[in-house]
């Protein structure tokens, strides 16, 4: 492999980019501008920044077309075929509702009634065939979804996760009639016990199916038949063929925040900080996932949102609508507000010249001297206008509350910052983690410009800003695993699991595993599995995950006495005490077949020679704490191996600004992260 190998995370402002060439060492980074109309357009000009696409050997790619169909319900037209008596299961789904403390509120599923189809069938939950399915049923009600203009189509039948035998028939049945291939059987994407769950899910990766396949298919054939390979990242942080992605994108709801986490997880444990905050701060978002002891945590099942439930490996990671488009407004309370609405790429903040001329953080942080409106990051917009900024906030936010618009914008800054440190405290203090003993992660291309005051307003030891933190998520891309999950109900009391039963399944799916990684193009350089089993005490609803440990399948001991003692320390963990008496359950199987991809040297990203005097390029007056500051402005990328700055300075470089808070540090560590913590 002699080319490019480019990562690429599209957000809603910007299209990343972070590019690696084995050969020679060299590393390119880009950022343009995004195009939400058609995705494929801005990620293909983002190649062409790099490189011409013919020295391009692989693209990893972390979307968010999946993530923007589904909360935007913007998906395909999708019918369900399911068992008598299950029509409404989507509707029905845990009898919770929208709003906890009111009797109101509505849910729309993906799935039209008049598309959801009651077809003949009955499995019994041991696997027991009471009624093979109906396929004449079938296959009229294919027809009939056809004929009414569903674009895709589920097969969810109850307790199939015991016995597929009729979800397949079903699926042969709707193959023979269906006019394409967005057909989706629960089963194939989640063999797993609890009906609402394993439906709500085959339906919502048949309505991402057309759109998700024609993206794909848009940039494999710019890629060419012959040319670069395309990887995508799934929401667990690993990778997947596009392949693959085109028939489960339910896999991909969170890509490109997952990519960011690997990354941040990556740079941590290099620079010393197993313990990290992720703050993810996009055009449209911030996104936080915490990283304990060098652990990403994933999430078994995430609601993408309400009534939307994916049970599938996820990082879990808090969203709150607070990324530098987002739009600053008064609400009927006369209280300032900002997010969740966001100017996103097109017209964008005003500052961007572009329409748009309502007010966001963006527009606040250009005002207050914090980015350089001559300089801004991308590169691609020239000039910021700071009159159109000024005029949004004035209009929609100073003069409604008697503020100075300078006043206001700071406003508007506090009360980003305030949402963001609430997120982080969702995170860490909510789960039980002491933020002291944590350092935040600052990255897109305005995270690091509201570390500063996240450290003070939650407490954290410091914040590490990585080489390049506007396209961290990009990076991530280019270190992220191949990874394969497979899951299997098993239901049953451990005792009455057939000795070796465990270990012989682990086994199968290892094998079909390992041969799907080798199929891929992707270049591994071994190939590791990890082992989870869901268990609990007879009677109790909810599982504890049992994580069974060995660097590979021989050493993991899957007998009974072996998984009995690690479920009990395990519980013993999560709640001081063992039960006596009940039986122990096993309800789920989950394995993970991980392809290591070559390791990448974050030691290439630091910097290599300069002087932090000659990186000095000025002085500027910024805004914080209620009076104006001379602020020194510094060429982040050009300052040396242990130099030390004290606030307020700006540290400024293509793809993002770092704003260093009075009354704060940053040095320069051997990665070249800065590392920003309090003078004291």
């Amino acid at each position: 492999m002699s080319g490019w190998i480019v990562g690429v995370d599209v957000g809603g402002t910007f299209t990343d980019i972070f590019a690696i060439n084995p050969k020679t060492g060299e590393i390119k980074t880009a950022k343009t501008p995004s195009t939400p109309a058609d995705q494929s357009i801005g990620f293909l000009n983002g190649l062409s920044a790099i490189s011409d696409l013919q020295s391009i050997d692989a693209v990893v790619h972390g979307t968010t077309v999946g993530t923007n169909a589904l909360l935007e319900r913007k998906g395909a037209r999708t019918g369900l075929i399911t068992s008598e008596g299950f029509r409404d299961v989507l509707e029905m789904r845990r009898r919770d509702r929208p709003r906890t403390w009111g009797l109101r509120g509505t849910f729309r599923p993906v799935a039209q009634r008049k598309d959801r189809i009651e077809v003949p069938e009955r499995v019994l939950s041991d696997g027991r065939i009471e009624r093979s399915v109906d396929v004449e049923a079938v296959e009229k009600a294919a027809r009939n979804l056809a004929s009414a203009g569903c674009e895709a189509i589920a097969i969810a039948f109850v307790n199939a996760y015991a016995n597929s035998q009729n979800e397949t028939a079903a699926r042969e049945a709707v193959e023979r009639v269906w006019p394409n291939a967005h057909v989706t059987t629960a089963t194939d994407i989640l063999p797993e016990i609890r009906e609402f769950e394993r439906t709500s899910t085959a339906v919502l990766n048949a309505y991402l199916q057309p759109a998700m396949g024609r993206y794909l298919g848009r940039l494999q054939r710019s890629l060419g038949e012959d040319g670069a390979s395309l990887l995508i990242v799934q929401s667990n942080g690993g990778l997947m063929t596009a392949d693959e992605a085109s028939k489960a994108p339910i896999r991909t709801a969170l890509s490109g925040p997952a990519a960011g986490v690997v990354a941040a997880r990556a740079v941590g444990l290099a620079a010393g900080y197993p313990n990290v905050i992720g703050c993810d701060m996009g055009g449209t978002s911030f996104d936080v996932s915490l990283i304990a002891n060098g652990r990403t945590s994933l999430a078994a099942e995430t609601s993408i949102d309400f009534g939307m439930v994916v049970r599938a490996p996820m990082v879990e990671i808090t969203t709150i609508g607070a990324g530098g488009g987002s739009i600053a407004w008064i609400d009927a309370g006369g209280m300032l507000r900002v997010g969740p609405e966001s100017a996103g790429a097109d017209p964008g903040p005003a500052c961007y010249g572009k329409g748009g001329n309502l007010p966001t953080v963006t527009d606040a942080n250009v005002l207050l001297g914090r980015i350089n409106p001559d300089n801004p990051i991308g590169g691609e917009l020239g000039h910021l206008d700071i009159s159109a900024a000024e005029k949004a906030i004035k209009t929609e936010v100073a003069d409604p509350l008697g503020l100075s618009v300078i006043e206001a914008a700071e406003a508007v800054i506090k009360v980003a910052n305030a949402a963001m440190a609430g997120a982080i405290r969702i995170v860490s203090i909510e789960r039980g983690h002491d933020p002291s003993q944590f350092v935040a992660m600052p990255f897109g291309g305005g995270g690091a410009l509201h570390a500063g005051a996240l450290i003070r307003e939650v407490g954290l030891a410091g914040a590490v800003s990585p080489r390049y933190p506007g396209v961290l998520s990009a990076l991530g891309a280019n270190i992220a695993d191949m990874r394969l999950d497979r899951v299997q109900t098993i239901n049953s009391a451990l005792d009455n699991v057939e000795e070796g039963y465990l270990a012989d399944l682990a086994a199968r799916f290892w094998t079909e595993g390992s041969a799907k990684l080798e199929s891929s193009r992707a270049p591994i350089e071994k190939t590791e599995i990890e082992i989870e089993l869901d268990m609990h005490y007879q009677g109790q609803t909810h599982s504890i995950p049992v994580r069974l440990l060995g660097d590979e399948l021989s050493a993991i001991d899957l007998s009974r006495d072996a998984v009995l003692s690690t479920f009990e320390a395990a519980y013993k963990k999560s709640f001081g005490r063992l039960l006596i008496g009940p039986q122990v359950r096993v309800m789920n199987l989950r394995v993970a077949v991980i392809g290591r991809r070559p390791p990448f040297d974050l030691g290439r990203l630091a910097p290599t020679a300069g002087n932090s005097e000659r990186s000095l390029s000025g002085m500027r007056k910024v805004y914080a704490d209620g009076k104006w500051h001379e602020a020194s402005v510094f060429k982040r990328l050009e300052l040396p191996i242990g130099t030390r700055i004290d606030g307020p300075a700006i540290l400024e470089q293509p793809d993002a600004t770092i704003f260093v808070d009075p009354g704060l540090v940053a040095e320069v560590d051997r990665l070249g992260n800065i590392f920003m913590h309090s003078a004291g």
